[in-house]
């Protein structure tokens, strides 16, 4: 959690906060998606978390990426910017979000994946139709947008 966050998070409590999130879903070269296993609630989903005050969210989305899963993204392009009911989330720990979530795709990167201890369990690659369970619900619009991206074209 970003430290503007936490310190907003002291005034106001569990109570309902808007978040401007930056995500990143990496694609190897068979299409398949970097997936991460998150540590306080077990869902799954693409590297991303919150923008720092005053910081360029493609610098978040690459911070997050790297800080998280370990890959350094050489290109992002947008895939797109994702608010509204679907990303209505409660924390295990009662903070409430409104996020809006602002998503990159990453086909050209490097590094070795690791997992960010205390915040990630797990990861590695999955076809996009087979993702593993359960997704984190938060992340559902961009993959929908994904998967109309690359089989609808």
């Amino acid at each position: 959690m970003s430290n503007y966050v936490m310190d907003i998070r002291k005034k106001i409590g569990h109570d309902p906060l808007m978040i401007c999130g930056a995500s990143t879903i990496v694609l190897n070269e068979k299409n398949e998606v970097l997936m991460q296993r998150r540590t306080d609630d077990g869902t799954w989903g693409y590297p991303g978390g919150s923008v720092e005050l005053y910081e360029p969210v493609e610098e978040a989305a690459k911070r997050e990426l790297f800080e998280e899963v370990g890959v350094i993204a050489d290109n992002l392009e947008l895939l797109g910017v994702f608010s509204g009911e679907r990303l209505r989330h409660v924390y295990p720990n009662g903070d409430q979000a409104s996020i809006v979530d602002i998503v990159f795709v990453c086909r050209q990167y490097h590094g070795d994946l690791i997992c960010q201890e205390g915040e990630v369990e797990q990861i590695g690659f999955f076809p996009l139709n087979q993702l593993p369970q359960p997704v984190s619900p938060t992340c559902m619009p961009a993959f929908e947008k994904m998967r109309e991206m690359l089989y609808h074209k």
